[in-house]
């Protein structure tokens, strides 16, 4: 990256970061943008005003040449663009899918450094050898149809019988949309059922699993989490080769005689769980036990030079520790494929990606949308031209680790190191997924800012622009647009990060989502169809 500026400039001075020298382009740094008129250091004088994030034409584009940004073709100019003048997605035709053959594999990886055990956290250690980084009661549900009473029962959870336990951070319930009026036996409802169940079974909530079911419904409790899903460990964490009863309430039962019946029921099946809970303590334990899900949301053109980079660090320093982090977004890396699959720990790794392409290019087809659909106004308006421009900026995030795994939507992990998470780019799935994968901790990025939060994991926010930090002051966790003005490098943004999250899963600190209690509702990801 090259900042064409120098760090004490005021602010009033015209500011560019050009990410490559090979770029054609570079974007406004300048809170409000820049007028026409206005003289870039290298002497380069802007014919139109150019607003903040967005690009600026470093050399004379003919109709037809390529706009070339991160050193990649992100477009070709639609017409002719004077040097100087605003780049923007009016100007521009997007270039055409990288195919999915040939790809380079594991060109790039590099061995996978050894595990350091320097940095710990205070964590929860679960049966089954995951650990936590809050101690939450969650409640499951197999349909939709008792959301209203599950919430009513967990706000009386809340306010009758959590305050007796002070050990317990939440009672959560997991509210979907899903369970009946679906085609449950399409080979495509595999995801959301999946999905479902390994929330349930994530490591914040201390394997204690209560279910409300309706009775009537397509999604059996038997069916979401059948014998098997709930195994009874020892000490140790070994398989005892008993299973766990399903601990289940079902609201059409007979012996439920009004609402209150059902509720109360509820109140008694929780407490069980709640003094279970309630016994476990915090213990020290390496960085290796954190399962980061990385995600970008309300992404601007600052998102790969400032925030998403930081975080890339980031990522680096987790593996390095022996973590687990996940990155994901189909949409956000599929004209990226060749830059992963030449980072991939082995071909088999790289085949997975692909597969993982191409069932989303099948579903988009299906939809007949491309990956274009993508890019939201939003996106726009903050100077991302165009899919592939985001996707160079999103998959920063996944640093230069090897990639080490590849799982499905809906998928749990079973491997530590840098794994991709397929997912669609929608934040809301894209958490769901990620929960759903075992994350007991989430870090987000955001330009053009978004409130995002999840009640089942602590979600650490980081802003890409200091303006953005300066009026969400009590929204964002971390301020990355300090990397674009000079104030701050990529590393030391990294390491703050890297703190703050070691922090955040001791509990030492809360984010501003826990603080305000933010929660986005879970999203599942249901590719089957509805009837």
């Amino acid at each position: 990256m090259n900042p064409q500026m120098p760090s004490s400039a005021a602010a009033a001075s015209p500011r560019t970061i050009q990410v490559h020298p090979a770029d054609n382009v570079a974007i406004v740094v300048n809170d409000g943008g820049l007028p026409a008129g206005s003289v870039l250091p290298g002497g380069l004088t802007l014919v139109e005003a150019v607003p903040q994030g967005h690009k600026v034409a470093l050399a004379d584009l003919a109709e037809g040449e390529v706009i070339r940004r991160y050193n990649v073709v992100i477009g070709y100019a639609a017409r002719a663009l004077p040097r100087g003048s605003w780049v923007n997605e009016r100007v521009m035709r997007m270039p055409t899918p990288p195919g999915l053959e040939d790809l380079p594999v594991g060109t790039l990886a590099v061995p996978a450094p050894a595990a350091n055990q320097q940095h710990t956290f205070e964590g929860y250690r679960n049966a089954d050898g995951s650990v936590g980084t809050r101690n939450i009661l969650a409640v499951t549900q197999t349909v939709q149809c008792v959301a209203g009473v599950t919430d009513f029962a967990v706000q009386r959870i809340k306010a009758e019988l959590l305050p007796r336990y002070p050990h317990v951070d939440d009672v959560v319930a997991l509210e979907h949309t899903y369970g009946c009026g679906v085609a449950i036996d399409a080979p495509d409802a595999v995801i959301p059922i999946r999905t479902v169940r390994n929330i349930s079974l994530n490591p914040n909530f201390g394997g204690e699993v209560m279910v409300i079911s309706l009775g009537c419904e397509k999604l059996q409790p038997e069916r979401l989490l059948p014998p098997g899903s709930i195994p009874i460990r020892d000490e140790r964490g070994v398989p005892t080769g008993v299973d766990a009863p399903l601990d289940t309430v079902c609201l059409q039962d007979e012996a439920h005689v009004g609402f209150m019946s059902m509720v109360d029921h509820i109140l008694r099946q929780a407490e069980g769980h709640l003094q279970r809970l309630n016994a476990r303590r915090r213990e020290t334990v390496p960085a290796s036990e954190l399962v980061v899900g990385v995600q970008c949301g309300g992404s601007d053109a600052f998102s790969g030079v400032t925030a998403n980079p930081a975080v890339g660090f980031c990522t680096d320093l987790l593996v390095r520790a022996g973590a687990t982090v996940m990155f994901s977004e189909v949409t956000e890396v599929r004209d990226g494929i060749d830059q992963l699959t030449a980072r991939a720990a082995t071909p088999e790794v790289a085949q997975a990606m692909v597969r993982e392409m191409a069932w989303y290019d099948a579903y988009l087809n299906q939809g007949r949308v491309d990956r274009s659909a993508n890019t939201t106004p939003g996106n726009k308006k903050g100077g991302l031209s165009n899919i592939v421009e985001k996707a160079m900026g999103s998959i920063v995030k996944s640093g230069s680790a090897p990639i080490s795994g590849v799982i499905a939507p809906g998928e749990k992990l079973t491997q530590k190191g840098l794994i991709y998470a397929a997912t669609p780019a929608s934040d809301f799935i894209c958490g769901t997924l990620q929960l759903a994968a075992g994350m007991n901790l989430h870090v987000f990025t955001t330009g053009r800012g978004t409130p995002y939060g999840l009640a089942e994991v602590p979600v650490i926010k980081v802003a890409t622009r200091n303006d953005l930090a300066r009026r969400w002051h009590d929204l964002m966790d971390v301020n990355a647009g300090r990397i674009a003005s000079g104030e701050k490098t990529i590393e030391q943004v990294g390491w703050e990060l890297f703190e703050l999250m070691l922090d955040v899963a001791s509990s030492r600190k809360k984010t501003w989502a826990e603080q305000w209690k933010l929660h986005n509702a879970l999203v599942l990801f249901n590719p089957a169809p509805v009837t």
